[in-house]
C-alpha cells in the first residue's frame, strides 16, 4: 500500500468483513463475555492476546502531571485510583515536560508498582532518539521495565515509514524488548483512521504484530472519520488490544451538551476494547469514573442507536473532536524536535 491509494478503497479492503453495527454488537458481546467483575467494583478485561488482564478504566497520564495539580496531590490521586481497582497506567515521555512520569514514578514506588500495568510512550522516530527517550522513561518512572511502550502520535502518513526504516525507532524498541526493558509494543494516534491502517499495514510488511493500539473512541467518533468503524474491527480480528482514549475530547464533547459524562463512559465501555483511558485530575473525576464502572451494564442496540442519534448532528463536521481537524492536540507538531 502507498499513500496514493484511494482511502475509500483501502478502508473497504481492510474492513470487508466487519458488518458495521451488527459486527460491533457481536464483538462487544464477546468482550463482555470475557469481562471479570471484581469485589472492588472494577471490571477487568483481557489485553488482546498478551494474556494480561487490565481494568476497563485507564488512568490518563497527561492530567496527573498538570501544573495545576501539586505533586503530593498527584501521587495521592494515583495511589487512591490503584487502591480502588484501577490497574492500567497511561503516560508519555513528553507529558508536562516529564512531570507526569516523575509523579507516577514516585507514586508507584514500592508495592504499588507490582499492582499496575504500566504503559508509556515515546516520540522519537530515529533509533538514536528512541533509545534516549526509552531510557529517560525508565529513569523517571523508577522502574527497570515498562509493561507496554508505544510509538506516540502516529498522525502523519510518513510516520510509519520513518519508524520502520533502517535506523528507525522500531529497531530501538525491539532491542529494548529483547533486553527486558519493554514487555509489549504498541502505537497511538488521534488524527485519521487511515493513518492507523497504514501503520498496521507497514508493520505487517515488516512481519511485525503489534500488541496494542491506542485510538480515539467516543460518542461522536462514529459520525466523523470513525476509528470505531474503520480500525477497531481489524484490531479485534487480529487480537491486538484496543486502547480507547479521548472519551470527552478534552471536554469539548461535554461542551456540546449532547451527552452526560457517565453516559459517554458507558458508551466507551460498551465497545469491544480492553480499556478506556480517561483523564483523572481530581477526587470528583475519579469518583465519577468509578461510578461509571459500577453502574455499567452492556448497552442494548437500541440504547446505542439512541446515543448516536442524539450526538449525530453535533458530530458531523468534527468540531467537537478538535484532535482530528486541528493541530491543537498535536504535541509533535508544536515540538518537531521530539520526533527527530
Amino acid at each position: 500500500m502507498t499513500p496514493r491509494m484511494n482511502r475509500r478503497e483501502f478502508v473497504k479492503a481492510v474492513a470487508a468483513t466487519t458488518g458495521a453495527v451488527a459486527a460491533e454488537h457481536l464483538l462487544s458481546t464477546m468482550v463482555h463475555a470475557q469481562t471479570s467483575p471484581a469485589n472492588n467494583g472494577m471490571i477487568y478485561r483481557p489485553l488482546g492476546r498478551t494474556g494480561e488482564r487490565v481494568s476497563v478504566i485507564g488512568l490518563g497520564g497527561w492530567h496527573i502531571g498538570q501544573p495545576s495539580l501539586a505533586e503530593r496531590d498527584s501521587i495521592q490521586l494515583i495511589r487512591q485510583a490503584i487502591d480502588r481497582g484501577i490497574t492500567f497506567m497511561d503516560n508519555c515521555w513528553d507529558y508536562n515536560e516529564g512531570a507526569s512520569e516523575v509523579y507516577m514514578g514516585k507514586a508507584l514506588k514500592g508495592a504499588y508498582r507490582q499492582k499496575v500495568f504500566l504503559m508509556t510512550k515515546i516520540d522519537g522516530r530515529t533509533k538514536t532518539e528512541a533509545v534516549r527517550q526509552i531510557d529517560t522513561c525508565l529513569q523517571r518512572l523508577q522502574t527497570d521495565r515498562i509493561d507496554l511502550m508505544q510509538f506516540h502520535e502516529i498522525i502523519r502518513l510518513e510516520d510509519p515509514d520513518r519508524i520502520f526504516s533502517e535506523g528507525g525507532a522500531f529497531e530501538a524498541m525491539v532491542e529494548a524488548q529483547k533486553t527486558g526493558k519493554v514487555r509489549y509494543i504498541g502505537f497511538t494516534g488521534h488524527k485519521d483512521p487511515f493513518v492507523h491502517l497504514r501503520m498496521l499495514d507497514v508493520a505487517r510488511k515488516h512481519k511485525f504484530h503489534f500488541d496494542a493500539v491506542q485510538l480515539p473512541l467516543n460518542v461522536m467518533d462514529a459520525h466523523f472519520r470513525s476509528f470505531a468503524d474503520e480500525v477497531l474491527p481489524m484490531l479485534n480480528r487480529e487480537r491486538i488490544a484496543p486502547l480507547g482514549m479521548k472519551t470527552f475530547g478534552g471536554q469539548f464533547i461535554l461542551d456540546s451538551k449532547t451527552v452526560k459524562p457517565i453516559e459517554a463512559l458507558h458508551y466507551c465501555f460498551n465497545l469491544p476494547i480492553a480499556v478506556q483511558i480517561t483523564g483523572i485530575d481530581s477526587q470528583q473525576i475519579l469518583d465519577q469514573a468509578l461510578e461509571a464502572v459500577r453502574t455499567f451494564k452492556p448497552l442494548t442496540r437500541a440504547e446505542v442507536t439512541s446515543l448516536l442519534k442524539r450526538t449525530r448532528s453535533a458530530a458531523l463536521e468534527g468540531k467537537y473532536e478538535l484532535y482530528k481537524i486541528s493541530t491543537r492536540f498535536d504535541g509533535t507538531q508544536q515540538h518537531p524536535d521530539w520526533i527527530r
